[in-house]
Order: C-alpha cells, then sequence, then structure tokens
C-alpha cells in the first residue's frame, strides 16, 4: 500500500474556487511536476496568500481541502495559448481557516527559518499532525473522512 502524503498548493482565493467548483488542482500556473508528486489518495490543502491573482487583498488563509482522485495529471486547453496541467481532486466541505491565528501550532512554520520562501514554491509536503491541525482550524468532519484522531 502506497503511503499517503500531505501537501500544500499556494493559489489565490478566486483560482481556488474555479477548482473546487470544477473539482480539480492546477498549481505553479499550470506546471506538470507538483502534480505528478500527488498520487491517488494523498490530501491537497490550499493556501492563498491573496484574494485574487495579482492585485488581490492579503488574506494568507487556508481556502480549500481535498483528496487526490485517480492520480492522473492531464492538460486541459483554456484557451490555445494557455493549457495548463490539472489533476481531479474530490474537494470536502470546509472553512478558511486564517494562517496567522494557528501558525505557531504548524510544524513546518516552527521548522523553517524563512516559512515565506516555503510557500512562495507553490507546492511543498507537510506532515500528517499539520494537516490535521489545518483541516481542524477549516472545521473539517476529520471522522466522515476516516481519520481516528
Amino acid at each position: 500500500m502506497t503511503k499517503i502524503r500531505y501537501w500544500i498548493g499556494v493559489v489565490s482565493e478566486d483560482h481556488v474556487r474555479i477548482g473546487e467548483k470544477n473539482g480539480f488542482a492546477q498549481l505553479c500556473h499550470g506546471k506538470a511536476y507538483p502534480l505528478k508528486r500527488m498520487k491517488a489518495g494523498d490530501w491537497l490543502v490550499y493556501y492563498s496568500p491573496k484574494t485574487s491573482y495579482k492585485n488581490g487583498l492579503p488574506l494568507q488563509s487556508f481556502t480549500a481541502i481535498g483528496k487526490v482522485k485517480s492520480g492522473e495529471v492531464y492538460l486541459y486547453e483554456m484557451n490555445p495559448k494557455f493549457i495548463p496541467n490539472r489533476i481531479d481532486v474530490e474537494f470536502k466541505e470546509c472553512q478558511s481557516a486564517s494562517y496567522l491565528e494557528i501558525k505557531s501550532l504548524l510544524n513546518f512554520a516552527r521548522m523553517t527559518p524563512n516559512v515565506g520562501l516555503l510557500f512562495r514554491r507553490g507546492h511543498f509536503e507537510i506532515e500528517r499532525e499539520d494537516f490535521l491541525i489545518i483541516a481542524k482550524a477549516m472545521e473539517v468532519k476529520l471522522h466522515e473522512m476516516g481519520f481516528q484522531i
């Protein structure tokens, strides 16, 4: 059995909502590499630094959470000049949660001297414990997702 991994993807809130509504994740301006790191059964948490791409207001919140479906990465033509890579995700019902309010509880934030550089990567792996802290802050029904706490 493959080990379940937990990921954070950094995307503006407006783009998160499009993916959430349509059941897909798209990261790092459509690059395939971050998506190919995720496998079926992995979990993805979206962190949104701003409300919208480019000129949005500061947000610094976790905005969506979901489970990777098949793990198959595919191309999707948004227009002839932009054909990003996507992966299907089953998003769970949740509330946005402020990063600043739970930052002191998160191992990755405590263990990284400059956590801003970590977020700038656009996609990174976190420990299960951090995932559970974030999911709880987002008011996700963890027992319904099969988590024993």
